[in-house]
């Protein structure tokens, strides 16, 4: 009792010297010294605390410890706050000394950190906390299994929750009103299982609500093969049924004959290139180290309108360490816009000429519409004396 007296009279005066409000702070008892922020952490476990904030710590030698005084957000009520924590990454517990605590009927702690009951004997208190290596790790054992619950329960409310849904398709052919394309419509199937963070069991449920008509009845059909069966084997039935019959070498093939269109942005052939690329690699035509490679040689081949800008990119000279698609696109596009703003000023810097030689070509213009009202007269006397001429000779046909 008369230690936790001291303890608390300690807490208060160095609330006095921090500047510190006693009734939003407490004093934590350490035995090894442990980082700031792992103290932190453990102490705002407390919700009653609210923020804990470390301001300061110190070494006790008689009770071979270390005191850290800890400042609380919320208003430190003894009457609820733990005699104790034990710290989140494991070990024994934490003695807690609040500004109060020696007017409660709390746990009293002696020279050796451990905390008494005012009129139980230490071996009873042993029996309620037992301080071995065993209860410690059974209190930790139950706190994990409770997170793990947590987890598991907040993951599947998030599975549960909101989603982009995919869009619908239905392998009739025309296309009905509102489907994608096979194509289209297995890109974001395949993303959506690559990247959605849910049960191989959600993404079947997704993928199958997605589907209608014969497309459904495939996926049931497999699925009554094998009640387990995963949502990549259920995206590879479907390309079975509704994909291109075409092999990985025809594709290939199919690829290497891409050329640029008229009027086409280079940008845009190299998206049409990665779409074709991207079957080749999925059907085995190619292997995936080889793919970045491939692309360059292919848009250097097959970019005819655009060798302009082939060689400002210096693209041929690096075929020996090929760029990626993201960075190729980005390079490609940087250059497209700076060729569009350099067409925009053109104009406008010739506007300034044209203005400045107004007055001069006005003068031309008028010039030239006096010789020719001249020509025009010339010709019509031309004209008028040729006549005369033929009558005079009809007339007079001995002259």
């Amino acid at each position: 009792m008369e230690r936790q007296k001291e303890l608390v009279s300690e807490l208060k005066g160095w609330c006095r010297g921090e500047a510190l409000d006693e009734a939003h702070a407490v004093l934590v008892l350490i035995r090894e010294d442990v980082d700031t922020s792992a103290i932190e952490q453990t102490m705002q476990t407390v919700k009653c605390l609210g923020r804990v904030r470390v301001r300061g710590r110190t070494y006790n030698r008689q009770l071979n410890q270390y005191l850290v005084l800890c400042e609380c957000k919320e208003v430190v009520k003894s009457g609820i706050v733990p005699f104790e924590v034990f710290p989140t990454d494991g070990g024994g517990p934490w003695p807690v000394i609040t500004a109060h605590a020696a007017t409660q009927a709390g746990p009293q702690v002696d020279t050796s950190g451990t905390q008494q009951a005012p009129d139980k004997p230490v071996e009873h208190l042993r029996t309620l906390f037992p301080e071995d290596e065993a209860a410690a790790k059974s209190t930790e054992a139950i706190l994990r299994a409770v997170s793990d619950l947590l987890d598991k329960t907040s993951k599947s409310s998030n599975e549960q929750g909101s989603y982009r849904r995919l869009q619908t398709f239905s392998g009739l052919l025309p296309n009905p009103a509102g489907e994608e394309q096979f194509d289209h419509w297995l890109g974001q199937a395949r993303l959506m299982v690559e990247e959605c963070d849910c049960s191989h069991k959600e993404k079947r449920r997704r993928l199958m609500e997605s589907l209608r008509g014969p497309a459904l009845d495939i996926v049931k059909a497999v699925r009554a093969s094998d009640p387990d069966v995963g949502p990549e084997d259920c995206l590879e039935a479907l390309e079975h049924a509704f994909g291109t019959a075409e092999s990985g070498e025809e594709l290939y093939f199919a690829f290497r004959l891409l050329q640029q269109q008229p009027g086409e942005k280079l940008s845009d052939f190299l998206r049409r290139l990665e779409q074709s690329l991207n079957r080749v690699v999925q059907r085995d035509g190619l292997p995936l180290g080889y793919a970045d490679k491939a692309r360059l040689d292919q848009l250097l081949r097959g970019a005819i309108a655009s060798d302009l800008m082939l060689v400002n990119l210096r693209l041929r000279e690096r075929r020996a360490k090929p760029p990626t698609f993201l960075q190729l696109l980005k390079e490609i596009r940087t250059e497209e816009d700076y060729e569009a703003s350099r067409k925009k000023i053109t104009p406008v810097m010739q506007g300034g000429n044209v203005r400045q030689n107004a007055d001069v070509k006005q003068t031309e213009i008028q010039n030239l519409k006096s010789e020719i009202k001249e020509l025009k007269a010339l010709v019509a006397a031309c004209l008028s004396l040729q006549t005369t001429c033929q009558l005079t000779v009809k007339k007079f046909p001995h002259l």
